[in-house]
């Protein structure tokens, strides 16, 4: 008998493998292991430090050790609520707030507790299908193009959902803005027109609201303020706070999905018990906020926002397609009008495309599809993040906000980020 046959594997995970965006960032350690320079714009983690007084308070709370409630440091869940409410203009109750150890796992157990379709649209961050396949669930895919923006409109959604034959079946529409891998977001009257196709179907809305703090002109809309009844808001502490390895997110439910965030949380008390206790601690610093946390993030903004005008720049010049980014920090490359160039160097589809990038350039990029896009398609998406976070801040901080960001601080703190993209546009040149 052959004891190494994955015989006795859960049918959804055989294949599986690690997540892109992860198995990408191992590659380029070995990489620079062996001595070869890299450009990362692989994995998508801010630069940027935890802001130092979100730091001390995770220091003073170390010797804090007891297990808190499955549900959040009741501290802390007041804080997210006044967060949103502040926010978004959202009238979220602390009782329904659940924090969780990162929001990439509270997104799977919404997964397994709720059991819905899973609408989402394309491209979309690497983690939501491999998650509802894991589970076994129904998935809805709706391909969106580069001349809308990579935007899925309120009639795309609505022929999404008009497509089954039973139009009452419970869905779970996934949105993410600013977004992950395309930087987009969505004007109010878009967020409105979609709100009213997902109540016409009493749909819940997952949305992920993740880089909303790192809208690059501070102006995020939660879709929440048009759909409040059924919209549950996913936030944390991975992105606008630059604390990715702390592993620590929040959902935020309206009173009508009390319900879920109940069941959500009896499973998690028999999976995860609870959340690292000095970290919640901690979290509740951050999610208070104030004027040092607004000027942080306001340097933070207008750091990316003219990194990726210089990207953009560069990469248009040479026929690669992209548009600015409105928040986060994340370019969705389009090498389609290249297709015949790259064609004649025996490159056909996004993954053969990147992984000549590495192997020729030493520009780490990851496929389009790995965004759920085709394997033909030539897109891949670059995380322009690949550069000092602390001496970039510090350069950006000498200038007072009320004032241009001097270009030289651009070219002289993100070196390798412009000369990653400048590798890329003499690859393709």
């Amino acid at each position: 008998m052959n004891l190494n046959r994955p015989v006795s594997l859960n049918m959804n995970v055989r294949g599986m493998g690690q997540s892109a965006t992860l198995a990408i960032k191992q590659m380029c350690r070995a990489l620079r292991q062996e001595g070869r320079h890299v450009y990362d714009f692989g994995l998508g983690q801010s630069p940027f430090p935890v802001p130092h007084q979100v730091v001390e308070a995770l220091r003073l709370a170390a010797s804090q050790k007891d297990y808190l409630p499955v549900e959040g440091l009741p501290e802390l869940r007041e804080a997210i609520a006044s967060f949103h409410r502040t926010k978004d203009q959202l009238d979220i109750d602390p009782h329904n707030v659940l924090v969780g150890p990162g929001s990439k796992e509270l997104m799977f157990l919404v997964q397994l507790v709720y059991y819905g379709e899973i609408v989402l649209r394309s491209p979309c961050w690497v983690s939501y299908m491999p998650q509802s396949r894991i589970l076994g669930r129904r998935i809805s895919l709706t391909h969106t193009r580069y001349e809308e923006g990579w935007k899925i409109t309120a009639e795309q959604l609505l022929r999404a959902l008009e497509i089954a034959s039973d139009n009452s079946r419970p869905r779970l529409i996934v949105f993410n803005y600013p977004s992950n891998p395309t930087g987009h977001t969505y004007t109010a009257d878009e967020l409105k027109e979609l709100a009213e196709v997902a109540r016409r179907f009493e749909a819940i809305v997952l949305s992920d609201e993740i880089y909303g703090q790192l809208h690059h002109k501070g102006e995020h809309i939660s879709i929440a303020r048009f759909y409040p009844e059924r919209t549950i808001v996913s936030s944390g502490l991975s992105k606008w706070c630059g604390a990715g390895g702390w592993r620590l997110g929040t959902f935020a439910f309206p009173k009508d999905l009390e319900w879920l965030k109940e069941s959500i949380a009896a499973v998690a008390s028999e999976t995860y018990t609870s959340v690292c206790t000095p970290v919640q601690y901690a979290a509740v610093c951050a999610f208070r906020g104030g004027s040092e946390i607004e000027h942080y993030l306001c340097h933070v903004r207008r750091l990316l926002a003219a990194l990726a005008r210089r990207c953009v720049e560069s990469l248009n010049g040479v026929g690669v397609r992209v548009h600015l980014p409105a928040g986060a920090f994340y370019l969705f490359l389009d090498f389609t009008p290249l297709a015949d160039r790259l064609a004649r160097r025996g490159i056909d589809s996004g993954q053969s495309m990147c992984d000549a990038l590495l192997a020729e350039a030493g520009v780490a990029i990851l496929p389009g599809v790995a965004f759920s896009r085709s394997r033909s398609e030539l897109t891949a998406r670059l995380s322009y993040v690949d550069f000092d976070g602390d001496t970039a801040l510090a350069a950006s901080e000498s200038i007072p906000l009320d004032q241009p960001l001097p270009e030289e601080i651009i070219s002289a703190r993100c070196v390798n980020v412009l000369d990653g993209v400048k590798r890329i546009a003499q690859w393709v040149s």
